[in-house]
């Protein structure tokens, strides 16, 4: 048995470690048994420090730019890139060689994820890497730093060994999940669980209640998880049920990937105070424009830091020699940090004002795909009203819904770096009341959270506890349900698609370690040759059983499709290409992976797909 479960925070900006000794009984004292892990990095050339964060930077040097063994670290004297907090500080002076947001292109479906693209669009003489690997790499780091934490500690263990708990998005597509599994395993995690970020939040908000959370839920009350961070923007419900007369917790809705979060903050400021010197006859280059958004991000933080400060002063390196090339300067005012992030970003709307998508050019330049509408608080109006109709029959639930335009929590849990600045999250929280009393219902009431820069990585620690007998889990099965895609039989027709109905394989809520037999229903497989499966999923068809066949697979209808799964199936010699038929069974298994199961009818052919569905927090 393990000797420690051990949470990991793989941010967009920042990672963490925490862990929670499995041994430990509830009567121990706190900071014996868990705490959060010291992570050693470089902060300059030559110098070490631990700092409780690891910034999710990694910057990839020339190689004559730092001197032998200046990048060493305690584990590795020959260490040849950079990661964490001097990677983030350097790598504003060569942006071109600095690796940011990995965890978004991590998710990004238009981009080869496996792809060397990052740093994105640099120049042909760096050396590129891809978003699984720097991924992979800052695992790598984490669990080299607990290597060295447990053996200080006399601990003769590996890292790697313990009962690892990975947090991802709630809204983490299929693909970004897999891949996410697929970097632990190549930073040397061969055993590893995911849990979703927003119920990561709530098992650290559990755990640090205690057996006092009985007393600040009840039965019909639904926590709302607002979950901003340095890269996605991500929606929870939890539902508090009964059974056989104990509370219990349902998670019965995540929203949709947002890619909105402090990222985009920071160049939205950017943008703004590179307007007022574009005005002032200075322009900037992409360099200098990197190097804008890093002092923009600092501002940001000292002013909501300190209410006293009017303004923040940012200083941006010149370009070329002494004579041309001075130090630029600008400022950050309160003024234009209220206007462009308070209420740029959450703007106080009616709950009726759902976000808006821009008509887009015909050709646009391959980049993140960023929320189109900046207004947090206009998506969470948009989850809110597509929920109160998704759950409208959801008997089980004991959630009240008559007569209200949507669905109104009693309590809501913020988390992500974002809502360190309390003007963000008092803002979100006037917006929201106001929508409640408006329909009739009464103010959310906010439940204190955990450290937001820690809590998701303390909570999934927790989790690893709780999964060991202990605590109160989070229950609620697959938080979509899922579709292959069918043909149509339809006659050839010159520039017309057969139409595509998509098949239920897994329903709403299914539960891991089950399997559904699909009712009797004939289909062909295609086998020995390549061929493309489509998949959908859908975060608010609730009441399609397995086996149900939906004629139209659109956006409008409720569905999402999927990143498709492009193989060969395996073949006999001379039945390459043949249409075997088949008869289908589904199973969610233990790792929360679907499996899709093609069963020759008349014959010995068994073929398999898999698709990694997990964005749960139970067993």
């Amino acid at each position: 048995m393990p000797r420690y479960a051990v949470g990991i925070d793989l941010g967009t900006t920042n990672c963490a470690v925490a862990f929670h000794e499995l041994a430990a009984t509830g009567e121990e004292p706190v900071e014996t048994r868990r705490g959060t892990l010291g992570i050693p990095q470089l902060t300059a050339v030559g110098t070490v420090e631990t700092r409780s964060l690891l910034p999710s930077f990694l910057y990839l040097p020339g190689s004559t730019e730092f001197p032998a063994g200046g990048l060493a670290l305690p584990w590795k004297a020959d260490a040849a890139d950079v990661v964490g907090e001097f990677a983030r500080k350097h790598g504003v002076n060569v942006p071109t060689r600095l690796v940011a947001s990995a965890k978004s292109w991590l998710c990004h479906p238009g981009v080869d994820r496996r792809g060397s693209l990052l740093p994105w669009q640099a120049p042909a003489d760096v050396a590129r890497v891809s978003p699984v690997e720097a991924s992979t790499r800052y695992l790598r780091h984490l669990l080299a730093a607990g290597d060295a934490h447990l053996k200080s500690a006399g601990i003769n263990e590996r890292m790697a060994d313990q009962d690892v708990v990975l947090t991802v998005p709630a809204s983490f597509d299929a693909a970004a999940r897999d891949l996410t599994i697929e970097a632990a395993k190549n930073a040397g995690l061969e055993h590893v669980t995911l849990l979703e970020e927003p119920q990561a939040a709530l098992y650290a908000w559990l755990d640090q209640l205690g057996p006092r959370f009985r007393k600040e839920l009840k039965v019909g009350d639904v926590i709302l998880v607002v979950d901003v961070g340095g890269g996605t923007t991500d929606f929870s419900l939890i539902a508090v049920t009964e059974e056989n007369g104990d509370l219990q917790l349902n998670r019965v809705a995540v929203g949709d990937h947002i890619l909105l979060g402090g990222d985009n903050m920071d160049l939205a400021l950017a943008h703004t105070l590179n307007q007022g010197l574009a005005a002032a006859g200075k322009k900037l280059d992409a360099w200098q424009f990197a190097s804008l958004t890093f002092g923009a991000r600092q501002a940001k933080e000292a002013l909501f830091a300190d209410g006293t400060l009017k303004k923040a002063p940012i200083a941006i390196p010149g370009r070329g020699s002494a004579l041309i090339g001075g130090t630029l300067k600008t400022e950050l005012t309160r003024e234009t940090l209220q206007q462009v992030l308070t209420d740029g970003f959450f703007p106080k709307v009616s709950v009726t004002d759902l976000p808006q998508t821009a008509r887009r050019t015909g050709l646009t330049q391959v980049s993140l795909p960023y929320a189109q509408d900046a207004g947090i608080s206009r998506h969470l109006a948009a989850f809110l009203t597509r929920q109160a109709k998704a759950l409208e029959n959801a008997k089980d639930l004991a959630i009240r819904l008559e007569g209200r335009s949507f669905l109104h929590p009693t309590s809501v849990l913020f988390n992500g770096g974002v809502f360190k600045a309390g003007v963000l999250k008092a803002r979100l929280l006037e917006v929201l009341n106001q929508w409640l009393v408006a329909d009739g219902g009464q103010p959310v009431k906010e439940q204190a959270g955990a450290d937001l820069d820690l809590s998701v990585a303390r909570g999934a620690a927790y989790y690893g506890w709780v999964r060991r007998g202990h605590g109160i889990r989070i229950r609620g099965g697959t938080a979509r349900a899922y579709y292959v895609g069918v043909e149509s039989p339809m006659p050839a027709v010159p520039g017309f698609e057969p139409p595509l109905k998509a098949l239920c394989v897994a329903p709403f809520g299914m539960e891991e370690g089950t399997q559904a037999d699909l009712p009797p229903q004939e289909f062909a497989l295609v086998i020995g040759e390549p061929t493309r499966f489509r998949f959908f999923a859908s975060s608010v068809r609730r009441d399609d059983p397995v086996g149900s066949m939906q004629d139209d697979a659109t956006e409008e209808a409720g569905f999402e499709e999927l990143a498709p799964i492009e193989t060969s199936l395996p073949a006999e010699p001379g039945r390459e290409g043949q249409l075997v038929p088949v008869q289908l069974q589904a199973a969610v298994t233990e790792l929360g992976t679907l499996e899709v199961r093609c069963v020759e009818k008349s014959g010995p052919g068994r073929w398999k797909l898999e698709l990694n569905v997990r964005m749960k927090g139970d067993e």
